[in-house]
């Protein structure tokens, strides 16, 4: 079953996400992954909560996804993103077709 990443972020330095972008981009890809949503508009129907960029990306499983979250890749990339940017992020398991 597929498991959605649900990001909301903070850019503080754009520059700087998009040296982490340029790098993350081909190894999300590498990893069967995709955006289905990236910073387009938004709008809060319900609660209080408060986005401020969602960010939205497809992984082939909760595997692939933890895999790629803790290896080495991610892991050494991810002090760039928490220099420019602060997020949340949640993974979902989805359901088959």
């Amino acid at each position: 079953m597929p498991a959605y990443v649900i990001f909301d972020v903070d850019i503080r330095d754009p520059g700087r996400y998009q040296d982490f972008m340029n790098e993350i981009k081909p190894a999300l890809q590498a990893a069967g992954a995709r955006y289905l949503a990236r910073g387009g508009a938004h709008k809060v129907h319900e609660g209080d909560w408060s986005p401020r960029r969602i960010v939205i990306i497809e992984f082939p499983s909760v595997s692939a996804w933890e895999t790629f979250y803790n290896g080495p890749v991610y892991q050494g990339l991810k002090h760039i993103r928490d220099e420019c940017s602060s997020a949340r992020l949640v993974s979902v398991e989805g359901i088959e077709a």
